[in-house]
């Protein structure tokens, strides 16, 4: 499938929308977003889960050059895209607990696992 015509303004990873596609640097669709995935602790991109047929495959942040309202862009041709690993959750994803108070944050417990 061909990039779509007008791919729309360029958007912040935490907008991407499942679905959408993602193209090669060649303008080839190599799959599409499942989910983007942040660095919580450190607050920036680490990359998205690809959906590639019936497998989902990991793209690291470096290879991903724009994301758009309808379509990702990729820093890689469709041979690279189609040599990237499966997905496989690393260490566990978190995310803030608010109901902590300042002396549970104090002794770690100001998160929970995602």
């Amino acid at each position: 499938m061909a990039p779509v015509d007008d791919p729309g303004l360029p958007i912040s990873y935490k907008l991407l929308e499942r679905g959408t596609p993602i193209v090669s640097a060649d303008g080839v669709e190599v799959g599409v977003a499942e989910r983007a995935i942040d660095n919580v602790k450190e607050q920036i991109f680490d990359g998205i889960v690809m959906r590639a047929g019936d497998r989902h495959v990991w793209v690291d942040a470096p290879e991903v050059a724009r994301i758009y309202e309808r379509e990702v862009v990729l820093t890689i041709d469709a041979a690279a895209a189609a040599e990237l690993g499966d997905y496989e959750p690393g260490a566990p994803e978190f995310r803030a607990d608010a109901r902590v108070g300042r002396l549970g944050r104090f002794f770690g417990g100001g998160w929970k696992r995602g």
